[in-house]
């Protein structure tokens, strides 16, 4: 569990900052001098994992105001700077020059500015031995003028939206509970928001809350279009809680952006002003709120009926008067920071350019970008083959990060992913094989880490008992937590199946040691002995048939033993012994509503199901594949035995035709089945 670093955020934003530099003196002619010279630099490894670190760097002027500052050290062991924020960096070798960028350029007398980067290392990770800013040794000391002075810039503000944003890494959502559809909170399952569940939000170790809010139920349909008292009290109750517990705090309009604001080209009056009176309401209310808490403008704006071009105009307008309605109301709101969504808040790159030209045209330092994240979709809801975190799915990941971070990060704006997971999660929780998603939500963590990205974990009362405080999957919390600070090991698998009737042999699995050392393999509490037991040769691991047989026991059907393989860093990887015999099925009939295929799974598990007409072609929902979307057409009831095919299924099933399915299993097994529906009566055989 993280331990927290601050008493109050805003003491964090001085200790946290942004990732950032780290340094050694080289020799450099100042391109810049001003008045009395003199400067302290605080250096902080914030996260370290191997071959790779997060390093904040504050800077406090102690002469006479900078406007415009290169500060430049030299790394003692070779280590560069791969990534930075809140600056732009340069290498010559092992020295550094780091450049303001264009809201911190200046820094007042005893003002301080911050920036923060990622870097790579190897063997030693040691401080830069010294800092210069504008070729003055930042010593404590103060020096006098070496040129004239220039004019002197008002000091900045005390909000620095990239710092902030790299606070709130990891964040949290309180999904589904204020953002529910209906009469109030409850709505949609969930139990009543407590203090206490804030709290523990709060003792896992995350930094930030994203409270999703739905007004329409709320908010009168007749101007001025006025929000309940009551819920506005309630939303800053649980707004104070999550305040009160230090933790940074971002709310939004939610659901309202696909209830009534995607018809705003055709009913764009009402919508402004519903729009324009939840804002103002919201700004006079929070208008004196410290600033851990932020304000997104809409969540996935989207807009019925219209190509892109127009919805890129009808999303600029609701994100420009979001902006002056709260810029304009005082307060902490003049520097609060903002949060922008893209177009469906995803990241393709032309929904990224339109907002990038929307935060350009108001100029102002403290807007953050969101985008949303829930993976390589045929991965993420278990369709079309993709069963497995392979190098597609890798691929798309770092796309869209890296998409992201060019257009934003790179340029000083921070992004927040302000949701993200699998999309599968909605269906079910083991939509997706276990290893597969652990492997989806480390490398996720670390990538969104290399890019200066924060991460908000999309939770609607699926991941974190809302009462409970327990994770309804341990293993996936502790993949997750884990990253947090470094990066975990993963294998090819987490299963080895073993035939009930075959012979024991020798199981070999590649390790993704990601920078790790292998440390041990055990069960349970009892470590087992390398070159008995197992043997490990680079990042290959072989369990031995000896030891295979006896963990095997009788071999009964079903998973044997787990075994946990530890490394020098992050979550062990568990390895589930499975002894298995090809599954088997039965024939069956029933109604479209109501069939399910009574099967004796012996120890496997379904990984995905194929549904072909008797010509080949594709059977059944989104018949662009032959895969069908797991949970949404198919799913095993490991307990009843039975594989279950549901009424969606059906409903795009040729009437009369037989249907031709492939059940896949884990353990590499194929099992054929067929199904015939005619008149909502279904018919399953062998043949």
């Amino acid at each position: 569990m993280q331990v927290k670093r601050r008493t109050r955020r805003w003491v964090a934003l001085a200790t946290m900052a942004a990732a950032v530099l780290a340094a050694g003196l080289g020799m450099l002619v100042p391109s810049i001098a001003y008045a009395d010279e003199g400067c302290e630099v605080e250096y902080t490894v914030a996260n370290q994992w191997p071959g790779g670190f997060t390093a904040n760097v504050s800077i406090t002027n102690l002469g006479s105001a900078v406007n415009g500052w290169d500060l430049v050290w030299t790394f003692p062991n070779g280590q560069r700077v791969t990534q930075a924020w809140g600056a732009t960096t340069t290498n010559a070798g092992d020295q550094v020059t780091a450049t303001n960028v264009s809201y911190n350029g200046s820094i007042a007398s005893s003002g301080s500015v911050s920036f923060g980067f990622n870097g790579s290392w190897t063997g030693s990770n040691n401080e830069p031995a010294s800092f210069a800013l504008n070729g003055t040794v930042c010593d404590g000391g103060v020096v006098e003028p070496t040129t004239p002075p220039t004019t002197t810039p008002p000091p900045t503000g005390s909000v620095n939206a990239m710092e902030t944003v790299a606070a709130m890494q990891p964040g949290w959502n309180l999904g589904n509970s204020l953002d529910a559809v209906g009469s109030d909170e409850t709505a949609w399952g969930n139990p009543r928001i407590t203090e206490a569940l804030i709290d523990n939000v709060a003792a896992q170790g995350y930094n930030s809350i994203r409270i999703p809010v739905t007004w329409d139920n709320h908010q009168s349909k007749s101007a001025p279009y006025a929000v309940e008292d009551a819920y506005l009290d309630r939303v800053e109750e649980v707004v104070g809680w999550a305040l009160d517990a230090d933790l940074y705090v971002l709310i939004n309009i939610h659901h309202d952006s696909w209830i009534w604001m995607a018809d705003m080209n055709t009913n764009r009056t009402v919508v402004e002003a519903r729009y324009e009176a939840i804002w103002t309401e919201l700004a006079d209310r929070f208008r004196d709120a410290p600033q851990e808490l932020l304000f997104e403008s809409v969540n996935e704006p989207q807009f019925n009926n219209v190509d892109d071009a127009t919805a890129y105009g009808l999303l600029d307008d609701l994100n420009t008067s979001f902006h002056e309605i709260v810029r304009d109301s005082g307060g902490n709101n003049a520097e609060r920071v903002l949060v922008l969504p893209t177009l469906h808040t995803n990241a393709d790159q032309g929904r990224l350019d339109a907002l990038s030209d929307t935060i350009a045209a108001l100029d102002d330092p403290n807007i953050a970008a969101t985008i949303h994240y829930y993976g390589f979709w045929p991965f993420s809801v278990n369709i079309a083959g993709y069963t497995k975190f392979n190098d597609e799915v890798k691929a798309d990941l770092e796309g869209y990060f890296d998409r992201a971070y060019n257009e934003f990060v790179a340029n000083g704006i921070p992004v927040l992913v302000g949701e993200y997971g699998l999309l599968g999660f909605d269906a079910h929780t083991g939509t997706i094989e276990q290893g597969e998603k652990l492997k989806f939500f480390e490398y996720a963590g670390h990538y969104a880490n290399e890019k200066g990205i924060t991460l908000q974990l999309w939770d609607n009362g699926q991941h974190l008992g809302r009462t409970s405080f327990q994770w309804s999957d341990p293993e996936l919390f502790a993949m997750m937590e884990s990253v947090w600070t470094g990066r975990s090991s993963t294998a090819s698998t987490d299963q080895v199946f073993i035939a009930k009737s075959g012979s024991v042999t020798d199981a070999t699995i590649t390790l993704n040691l990601n920078g790790n050392t292998f440390q041990g393999l055990r069960n349970g509490s009892t470590q087992l002995v390398q070159g008995t037991d197992y043997t490990i040769s680079g990042s290959t691991l072989t369990i031995k048939a000896s030891k295979l047989t006896s963990l095997l026991g009788d071999r009964s059907y079903g998973v044997r033993a787990n075994l946990h393989a530890e490394f020098s860093s992050g979550a062990d990887w568990r390895i589930s012994l499975v002894s298995y015999d090809t599954p088997t099925v039965s024939a069956a009939s029933g109604t479209t509503a109501s069939f399910a295929i009574p099967t004796s799974f012996k120890g496997d598990q379904l990984a995905t199901m194929e549904a072909k007409y008797a010509d080949g072609s594709n059977a059944g929902p989104q018949n662009w594949t032959s895969y069908k979307e797991f949970a949404r057409a198919f799913g095993p009831d490991y307990t009843a035995g039975t594989i279950g095919l549901t009424e969606d299924f059906f409903a795009e099933v040729n009437d009369g035709q037989k249907v031709t399915l492939t059940f896949h299993f884990w353990s590499g097994k194929t099992v054929t089945y067929y199904v015939t529906e005619s008149g909502g009566n279904v018919t399953g055989s062998l043949s």
